[in-house]
């Protein structure tokens, strides 16, 4: 098939060094731990504290099995680019030394490999993987991912209507399209739809995606309950039993339920529950409640009234 001349073709994701070949590495070395400083930005945001204990105890029994991915700093520090799992083990077990292997990548090339990293991982959660990739199409394209975002709604929209997109828009799209073959497990109709409205969930639910503690399913169900309040318990509840996705579904249910009966159903229940108990109780020697009463009865009135 040819090539569209106007579109910069984005590495294939298979693996990082394949992105990497075009960039000679040297040998696998050891440095100073301490002289490798982590990014300001990183794409990692949440370690797994169980999974990353496993790791320690293998450092600590095997050492660092892979060399980190780092880049040169100057005075002789490096700057991490892939390996911050095994970086925090080695410090954890108080290791002095590390085995590294050292690129020549600019601030652009670090990143991308790191979202590439990233992406490759096993327990890769879908937010995580949806904001890497997100931001891999960003760094790609050299724009801001709410750009990407607007590109990847226009398109939708213009074929629902049947409209052409302008030529600009065509050859971003024709690059994001590049990105995400890379990837393999999208294009840009799934992502769009599949993976974009997880970015639009609840602060609380999205902090328990990122930390695994609950399938992305459970959270979608979740995510739709009104007040925040009633969320919040049931996303509490959901995560310490481990609800399966029928049980929580139907607690949605019923919650729904139960927030749909009109106000003014409630006070007229409440109202009369009161009067049930007034005629089961006898509070006519009761001078104190019956004037009570009374008088509660009569502002009630007064209250209906001008309501009326």
């Amino acid at each position: 098939m040819a090539q569209r001349k106007s579109t910069r073709v984005a590495p294939k994701l298979n693996t990082v060094e394949a992105y990497l070949s075009n960039s000679p590495a040297q040998s696998t070395t050891t440095v100073t731990i301490d002289k490798i400083r982590l990014p300001l930005k990183q794409p990692r945001r949440y370690f797994d504290p169980e999974k990353l204990a496993q790791l320690v105890q293998s450092v600590r029994e095997h050492g660092i099995l892979e060399p980190v991915l780092v880049r040169p700093l100057h005075d002789g520090e490096y700057e991490l680019v892939a390996g911050e799992r095994r970086l925090r083990a080695a410090r954890e077990v108080g290791l002095v030394e590390i085995p590294i292997v050292e690129r020549d990548l600019d601030d652009k090339q670090a990143r991308q490999v790191a979202l590439m990293e990233n992406l490759q991982r096993e327990d890769l959660n879908p937010v995580e993987e949806t904001e890497a990739v997100l931001e891999l199409l960003a760094q790609t394209l050299e724009i801001d991912p709410s750009v990407v975002v607007s590109i990847l709604h226009q398109s939708f929209n213009a074929k629902q209507r049947g409209i052409e997109l302008n030529q600009n828009v065509l050859i971003q799209l024709d690059q994001i399209e590049s990105v995400l073959s890379g990837i393999g497990r999208f294009n840009a109709g799934t992502f769009r739809s599949s993976r974009l409205p997880l970015l639009s969930l609840p602060v609380e639910i999205l902090d328990a995606l990122r930390r695994g503690e609950i399938e992305y399913t459970k959270a979608q169900v979740i995510a739709r309950v009104k007040p925040e309040s009633h969320r919040s318990e049931l996303l509490a509840l959901a995560i310490a039993e481990n609800l399966p996705l029928s049980e929580i579904k139907t607690r949605v249910k019923e919650l729904k339920s139960e927030s749909s009966v009109p106000p003014e159903k409630n006070l007229v229940e409440r109202f009369m529950e009161i009067s049930k108990r007034l005629r089961q109780k006898k509070v006519s020697s009761d001078l104190q409640k019956r004037e009570r009463i009374t008088e509660l009865l009569d502002e009630l009135e007064k209250l209906t009234e001008s309501e009326s």
